[in-house]
């Protein structure tokens, strides 16, 4: 290595003012190892690959970089340069830029902790890297500007990447727990993030629906009610009222137990299931069980389900478990559970009711979609129907993609205030409850319970509540 002689000027440091030349040494400087490590752990110029020169120092560079050279066995400790021949510049330091412990020979092992050498490579410069043929002139220091980030040495995703700690809370904002914000719709998009379901206690919007009359157009088809009120073909809707009336009721026979449970009606799908083992069913026969019995078969049902048998109430509730992964399974794919011919039969007969009903159901299925669209609504339905053939109009009527099984409630033995206050603690008081009915009864338990209430009495009330529900005011 060259001795430091005249005082040479690189082109990227132009000093301030003329320095004492450098002392002529009879033995010049032997650097047998050394490290280099700026404050940031980053090699700033990947290519320097020989000895960072300096011929002359400006105190005014915009790097605080700290250099440690091991000379002979000993080290200089702190501060930018330190010796015989120490460099100074024009402006003194002060006491935070002195104040540096003293650092040796460094390696990354003395860091494992920090640095995973399996993904990183060294961020230092050792005797190894160089070689005496590589240092041949001294080159000029630069100092590019780089964000302080850690690089990817590595193509493999890191094992342990480095967080920086959390800031202090800024001054201002609300330390300690979190309030639950009152915005709607940031509560939605936050929520949209999550994969999990909303608690039932998180739902801050119950919309309680009526069936017949409201959402589908059926009973009014066969008391000739529809058609005398909106000027329709009498004849055609009493036939196509006839059709789908025999289309559920040979869904509910064949596929939902309706035989074996409809002298056992329940008021909800998981109202037996305590009763329950969770056998499973997958080579269970049903037909051969003996859950039925020739004679008196209906008075074994008493109430609500209640039976002193716990066999027998054991295989009740294997029934409705079945009843509820069918509608599961089927609830997006009726034509799947249909078959063929009936599928074909069924997109017929529903083709022949939105032309009779003026798409009454199309645009009920708009309302509902936009209520299942926000994370903090709910769609809930209380019919007088018995509960096996409303889940099988539901599923007919193209409903179960809106209407979950658990959120399905039938109102035939307990009547709908009962099953509203079922509803409500279900959900909790904090929620707000919206009845959305055509009779008279939802609106008296309405009023009763002090629920908001939206009449349907004709389709341009699902229009409106529709668009009630685009403008948020629902």
């Amino acid at each position: 290595m060259a001795t430091y002689g005249q005082t040479q000027y690189s082109p990227a440091l132009q000093p301030t003012g003329p320095y004492t030349p450098y002392t002529q040494h009879t033995q010049g400087y032997s650097m047998p190892s050394y490290n280099i490590k700026t404050e940031d752990g980053l090699s700033h110029s990947p290519g320097q690959n020989s000895l960072l020169g300096y011929s002359s120092f400006n105190s005014s560079a915009p790097s605080q970089a700290l250099y440690s050279y091991s000379t002979h066995g000993s080290s200089i400790s702190p501060g930018i340069f330190q010796g015989t021949n120490a460099i100074t510049g024009s402006t003194p330091f002060n006491q935070a830029q002195q104040d540096f412990p003293a650092y040796s020979s460094y390696s990354p092992s003395q860091y494992s902790p920090y640095y995973n050498t399996h993904h990183y490579n060294s961020p230092y410069i050792t005797g190894s890297n160089l070689s005496p043929a590589t240092i041949t002139a001294p080159l000029a220091y630069q100092h590019p500007e780089h964000p302080v980030t850690l690089p990817n040495h590595s193509p493999e995703p890191h094992t342990g990447e480095y967080h920086p700690p959390p800031s202090p809370p800024t001054p201002g904002k609300e330390e300690g727990p979190a309030r639950r914000s009152t915005d709607g719709k940031l509560r939605g998009r936050k929520r949209v993030n999550d994969p999990a379901p909303p608690l039932d206690s998180d739902i801050e919007r119950v919309f309680v629906w009526d069936l017949d009359e409201t959402i589908i157009i059926f009973h009014s088809l066969l008391t000739g009610t529809f058609s005398t009120r909106f000027g329709k073909d009498s004849s055609k809707a009493v036939s196509l009222g006839l059709w789908m009336e025999e289309m559920i009721f040979n869904l509910a026979d064949s596929r939902l137990f309706f035989n074996d449970l409809e002298e056992c009606d329940q008021v909800h799908i998981d109202d037996v299931a305590s009763d329950d083992n969770g056998q499973d069913l997958s080579t269970y026969n049903f037909g051969t069980d003996g859950f039925q019995t020739p004679v008196g078969a209906g008075s074994m049902c008493l109430g609500s389900g209640v039976h002193g048998g716990v066999d027998w109430m054991r295989k009740l509730a294997f029934r409705y478990r079945r009843v509820k992964e069918i509608y599961n399974t089927y609830r997006n794919n009726i034509g799947g559970l249909l078959g063929s011919p009936k599928r074909e039969e069924w997109h017929q007969l529903r083709r022949e009711m939105e032309v009779l009903t003026d798409l009454w159901l199309t645009q009920a299925l708009k309302a509902l979609a936009l209520i299942n669209s926000r994370p903090n609504c709910v769609n809930v339905l209380v019919t007088t129907t018995q509960l096996i053939p409303a889940l099988s109009k539901v599923l007919l009527y193209g409903l179960g993609s809106v209407f979950p099984i658990e959120n399905i409630y039938s109102a035939t033995k307990t009547g709908k205030e009962s099953c509203c206050e079922r509803v409500a603690q279900r959900f909790g008081r904090r929620a707000v409850y919206v009845v959305i009915g055509d009779g008279v009864e939802e609106e008296s338990v309405a009023k009763k319970k002090n629920m908001p209430f939206w009449r349907v009495s004709c389709r341009a009330d699902l229009e409106a509540l529709s668009h009630a529900l685009e403008l948020d005011y629902l």
